[in-house]
Formats: structure tokens, C-alpha cells, sequence
């Protein structure tokens, strides 16, 4: 029984419920800091070089609020008498009723036949706030230990490597090859539980995100289920889809009631979307995202959340404007001139002849290999310098992203098409000026 006397310290919880000592963190590694300075160093250097006024382009970016229109004002402005009528107080942990409501109904518009509803919604402060709690959920309503795997593609977002580790996930970069985009097969997420397994660690979840960033690869959403079923069956504990980027598509947002209802009521538990307005609405800064889960995934980050990030309203408020006015005509500013700048580059890259990856989000990923040799550069982080300090032209180094992109660069086109044809000249004449140095330098 817990001690009584007031001058004796005294523990929360009882012994049997105590965390161990443990010094894991004291063996790991440094989370490395951005590289992307370096970007903005490189636009410097050429401004300085050709003149404060000269022209320059951002192709690295991802943030449609900086290089396209961004949010509406009528829907800001809608947002705002939101929240005039709603005040200031404390909401839930996950959200409001209204932002479920608004987000079961005009968004997604979930089939009670699939099994989930509006209770199944949770508001988070932007998509790496839903990620973490997401990856903590994984933990402690799974495997509940310290060290297992997240599986991730071969060429995964920089923070796909850093918000699971900091954790206690060991994030493992499943089996792929370049010249089929670094997708997931069957065979390699099977791989990927057998590995782990050898090594004495059950495998957390595995992330599933499609537009892909940083390759701009998409899988069809029969392909989606087939992965996400392997997973499941191999043992993994969790599919996260993380579907930041589906709006901004050909083909249009994919269908949640079609994967739910694929999935029995036992295996649908065991899934979670991420889902909000960063990409489609050029909302970064707004900080409006949300996951779709099951219960006990609901239940824990609700928890935690009541003694964490409580959801701020007018993010939400933001949401059920668009969501209210018809998302697809909410977002056509941003998805409109994107699906433009994709038939630019697309049709340019085709044209010149260089291998790449390309489907649908904000991104191209291209092979510079052979530039990247025939200039004499270590990999593309000297290459972006060599576009940014010459040619006015920033990309992200497919090396900050992994090994395995280590000669690759992530090209974005959320752009108007005019400045995505100006960026797509720039890396052309960039390039040609590395074989150029080769042959005659």
C-alpha cells in the first residue's frame, strides 16, 4: 500500500505498473536536423552570383499555400465565424462533434454497411502530429514493447525515418528496386516480418502512402488492400494509409468504404488514415489533419491526448468550411494548376529522355545518374548545389531521403504550369551543362 506519511516521496502508480529503468535512449542515434538550409544556401549563392532580382526556382518545395493560392479567403473567412459562433473554450480531445460530422458526411462519406462512423474520426494538430500519435497508438495497443519495426518503402519520407525512431521504433526499409518505383510487393513485407523476427522484434506497422512522397508513386487501391492484407496476415500490427496527397490526382480521392469493406470487422481494427489539408488545400500552416481508426487505436490517442495537444478549432473550423462547400471545389485551386504543371513535366521528361518516377501528388523523382557521373559529383546533394548556385534552380537531393536515392532528385511541380516549364528548362540546361564539362572540360 502506498505510503500515507506526507513527508515521505511518494510514486503515481504502484510497483507492478512502474516503468523500468531502461537506457535505450542513451545508445541511440542523433535525429539528424534538416538539410534543407542547403536549398535555400544554393538560391543565395546564385542571387549573389547573378544579381538580387534574378530569376530563380523553387522545385523543392511542397507546399501549395507558398507556391499556389492556398486556402480560399471565403473559406478563412468562413472558418472565422466558425469560430466567432463556437468561442474559445477546451474541445475534445478529438476534436469537436461538428468536425465528425462534417468530415463522416461531406468528406468521406462513410457506409454504416462498412462498419465505421463519425466516432471513428479523430482530429490532430497537422500530419505530424497525427503520425506520432499514430506510431505511439501502434506501441501501446499493439505488441506494447520498446524497439519493435516500422516498415517503411526504400525511399521514404525524411520523417517517416525520424518521428517512429524517436519513439522506440526501429524503422526498417522494406525490399525494392528502382526500376519499379521502390514499390512494396507481397514478397518484401513478408520479407520484412521473417527479418525482423530473426532479429527478436515483432513489426509495429507499416506505413502505406500513395501519392508517394518523395517518389510521386502511385498505387491503385486494389494494390493498397492486397499489401495492407499481407501485412496483416504476415503479422505486422497496423496498416497506416497515409493518404496526404490523394486529392491531387488524375484520378481523383480514393474511396475508404472500398478498403474498409474489403477487410473483416477484426482486421479493419487493426487500420488507420491520415487524411487533411496540407497538400490538397495548400493548408500547411493551418495544422488541420485527422485519422480514421478503430477503437482501441481511438481510445488510446484520446487518452493521451487529454494530457497533450488538445485540437485547436479553427483548424477544424477550416475543414468543415471545405468539406461543407464541396471538397472538390474547395481545393480546385491548388489541384487544378497542379494537374497542369503534371502534364508539363511529365510530357518534358518523356521528351529528354530521363529515366523517372512519376504518378500523381506534388512530385517527380528523377534519375540524374548519369549527369551526377559525368560532372564528377559525389551524389545529388552536390548536384542541387551545382542547379542552385549556377542555374537559379532548387530540388530536394534524393540522398537526403535515402541511400537508395542517393543519384535521384525530387522535382515538385505544385506550380502553375508557367513556372513549372521555367524550373523544367533550368534543370534541363543544368544537366546538360554537367555531360557539356565532361566532354570538352
Amino acid at each position: 500500500m502506498a505510503s500515507q506519511n506526507p513527508d515521505v516521496p511518494q510514486y503515481v502508480v504502484p510497483p507492478e505498473n512502474r516503468v523500468p529503468v531502461n537506457r535505450y535512449p542513451a545508445s541511440m542515434m542523433d535525429i539528424p536536423p534538416s538539410r534543407m538550409f542547403l536549398i535555400r544556401d544554393a538560391l543565395k549563392a546564385y542571387r549573389e552570383k547573378m544579381g538580387a532580382n534574378a530569376v530563380t526556382y523553387d522545385a523543392s518545395q511542397g507546399d501549395g499555400g507558398a507556391s499556389l493560392p492556398g486556402v480560399p479567403v471565403e473559406l478563412l473567412q468562413r472558418a472565422l465565424e466558425l469560430q466567432i459562433e463556437h468561442g474559445t473554450a477546451y474541445d475534445q480531445p478529438w476534436g469537436t462533434v461538428q468536425f465528425r460530422k462534417a468530415a463522416a458526411e461531406h468528406y468521406w462519406h462513410l457506409d454504416p454497411a462498412a462498419g465505421w462512423g463519425p466516432e471513428n474520426i479523430l482530429f490532430v494538430q497537422g500530419g505530424r502530429d497525427g503520425l506520432q500519435k499514430a506510431y505511439a497508438a501502434m506501441i501501446n495497443v499493439g505488441n506494447k514493447q520498446i524497439g519493435d519495426a516500422l516498415v517503411v518503402s526504400r525511399v521514404p519520407w525524411i520523417s517517416y525515418n525520424w518521428g517512429p525512431y524517436a519513439l522506440g521504433l526501429n524503422v526498417l526499409l522494406a525490399p525494392g528496386r528502382a526500376e519499379e518505383g521502390w514499390r512494396y510487393t507481397p514478397e518484401g513485407i513478408r520479407a520484412c516480418a521473417a527479418y525482423a523476427a530473426k532479429d527478436g522484434r515483432g513489426i509495429a506497422g507499416i506505413v502505406l502512402t500513395s501519392p508517394d512522397n518523395p517518389t510521386g508513386r502511385t498505387l491503385p487501391l486494389d494494390e493498397q488492400i492486397t499489401l495492407a492484407q499481407t501485412a496483416l496476415d504476415a503479422g505486422i500490427g497496423f496498416v497506416l494509409f497515409d493518404w496526404m496527397y490523394h486529392w491531387v490526382t488524375d484520378g481523383g480521392p480514393s474511396d475508404i468504404n472500398i478498403v474498409l469493406r474489403a477487410f473483416s470487422p477484426e482486421k479493419r481494427e487493426r487500420l488507420i488514415f491520415l487524411d487533411g489539408l496540407t497538400k490538397s488545400l495548400g493548408a500547411s500552416n493551418v495544422r488541420s489533419a485527422h485519422l480514421v481508426a478503430g477503437k482501441a487505436i481511438g481510445k488510446y490517442i484520446t487518452s493521451q491526448a487529454s494530457h497533450g495537444v488538445i485540437p485547436a478549432y479553427y483548424a477544424q473550423a477550416v475543414a468543415i468550411a471545405a468539406y461543407e462547400m464541396g471538397f472538390g471545389r474547395a481545393c480546385a485551386s491548388i489541384t487544378e494548376p497542379t494537374k497542369e504543371s503534371r502534364r508539363v513535366l511529365r510530357n518534358a521528361l518523356e521528351s529528354f529522355g530521363i529515366p523517372h518516377i512519376m504518378g500523381d501528388g506534388y512530385y517527380a523523382f528523377i534519375d540524374c545518374t548519369q549527369y551526377i557521373q559525368a560532372g564528377g559529383l559525389k551524389d545529388s546533394e552536390a548536384l542541387l548545389m551545382h542547379l542552385g548556385e549556377n542555374f537559379g534552380l532548387a530540388v530536394v537531393p534524393g540522398v537526403y531521403f535515402s541511400d537508395a536515392g542517393a543519384n535521384w532528385i525530387r522535382f515538385s511541380y505544385a506550380q502553375t504550369p508557367q513556372v513549372t516549364q521555367g524550373a523544367v528548362d533550368r534543370l534541363f540546361e543544368g544537366l546538360k551543362a554537367l555531360v557539356g564539362q565532361a566532354q570538352y572540360g
